[in-house]
């Protein structure tokens, strides 16, 4: 995704390989984990209410206040900053929040409609529920016969997390703590699933967890982001520019979550009465290369009008004809708007090493979800382009295919 998308990513790939070495995963479970961590990346971000209709973050609505002294960040984007680095997405949960000029985009996972086969020597983009529920089973058992196995309750939580499940997550964070009580990322990580059971509430003991994880690991990057965006959200953006410029100092400079964080510095440096910082500005929003889009129309078949509701989501992305899965724009519409015009950008990247214009061919797809969930599902309609290069216009995306 993005920040730590990248970053995640990696970190995450040296999970799944330590798990597998040590035989907390089977070889399968772990080359499918691998897999599955780009196609989860995607889907996070599509399944997201802010890809429904992107605009530039300079353009974002925040809603009227009163004062400008206390502006808040939603729940959403909160935990959008947290980063969400999970198991199976690498996942930063990324909402666009209504902080005027601050825009999370980033993502997890599945979006690209699954097609069969894969090139010769890689390992398949899609994966099945079941597929996925064997893989967790796998892990249960191991941390079965394996109590003690902190990493691997770490995983499991992560797991549980990026599929939604954050209930379940709950339990394995705080085995984790029951082995590790001063372990700051299963703090943090633990505020976040508990802070979604609690309707993105972090009121009472995930307040309590950020403090204990920015306790036990000072600098751990994903609690600085929390308690910054808690301070926001209560209104104190004096404590959040605070956090969130610790934030900036000891993470990684390439991180999207860092840059994102310099951005909303800048907003809550405003917020809070202060001089706008001298060094690292917050940078501008990237704008789309010249030529770097592409555009058309997306139709719904007649022969399956009758199996979409005007209510369904309508997912239309454009990703990279070879190589990765993950889309470099989405948005978001619903059969009701169909059919309907639409243009594809930069302005709508997950991340800005993953654009339009830095891709020679995409194909662009549209997908009608009966669920709302950006992985298919068995009953979900589709239509795909041929690859096409940046810049075309007047496509035609005809929805004509139901996934099997």
């Amino acid at each position: 995704m993005t920040t730590d998308a990248i970053a995640a990513l990696k970190d995450q790939l040296r999970q799944i390989d330590a798990l597998a070495t040590s035989g907390a995963l089977s070889p399968e479970a772990a080359a499918t984990a691998r897999a599955e961590l780009e196609r989860r990346l995607v889907d996070a971000v599509m399944a997201s209410p802010a890809a429904a209709t992107p605009a530039p973050a300079a353009t974002a609505a925040a809603p009227a206040a009163p004062t400008p002294a206390a502006p808040r960040v939603s729940r959403r984007t909160a935990l959008a900053m947290a980063g969400f680095v999970l198991l199976f997405g690498a996942a930063m949960y990324a909402w666009r929040g209504n902080l005027p000029g601050w825009s999370v985009q980033p993502g997890s996972p599945a979006a690209a409609p699954a097609e069969t086969g894969a090139a010769p020597g890689q390992a398949p983009h899609a994966m099945g529920t079941q597929q996925i529920e064997d893989m967790l089973a796998s892990l249960t058992e191991r941390l079965k016969a394996k109590p003690d196995d902190a990493e691997g309750w770490l995983m499991l939580g992560r797991s549980y997390s990026v599929l939604g499940r954050f209930s379940e997550a709950v339990p394995a964070y705080r085995k984790v703590l029951a082995l590790q009580p001063a372990n700051g990322q299963a703090l943090a990580d633990l505020a976040d699933a508990l802070a979604m059971v609690n309707g993105r509430s972090f009121q009472g003991e995930p307040t309590q967890l950020i403090a204990a994880a920015l306790k036990a690991e000072p600098d751990n990057l994903k609690a600085l982001a929390l308690a910054g965006s808690l301070a926001f959200d209560n209104g104190d953006p004096k404590t959040a520019v605070r956090h969130w410029e610790r934030a900036v100092k000891v993470g990684p400079p390439d991180s999207d979550l860092v840059k994102q964080l310099q951005s909303a510095l800048a907003e809550a440096r405003q917020a809070a009465g202060l001089p706008a910082a001298e060094a690292s500005p917050a940078p501008a929003t990237p704008v789309a290369a010249a030529g770097a889009s592409v555009s058309g129309r997306v139709e719904l078949s007649a022969a399956l009008a009758a199996k979409a509701a005007p209510d369904d989501t309508v997912f239309i992305f454009a990703r990279p004809a070879e190589g990765s899965r993950m889309p470099l724009a989405i948005l978001k519409k619903r059969v009701r708007d169909l059919p309907a015009d639409f243009t594809l950008d930069d302005s709508m990247a997950m991340s800005p090493a993953a654009r339009l214009s830095g891709a020679p061919a995409v194909v662009v797809g549209a997908r009608v979800s009966k669920s709302g969930q950006a992985m298919p599902q068995p009953g979900d309609l589709e239509g795909l382009s041929a690859s096409v290069a940046p810049g075309a216009s007047g496509l035609r995306i005809v929805i004509e295919r139901e996934v099997r």
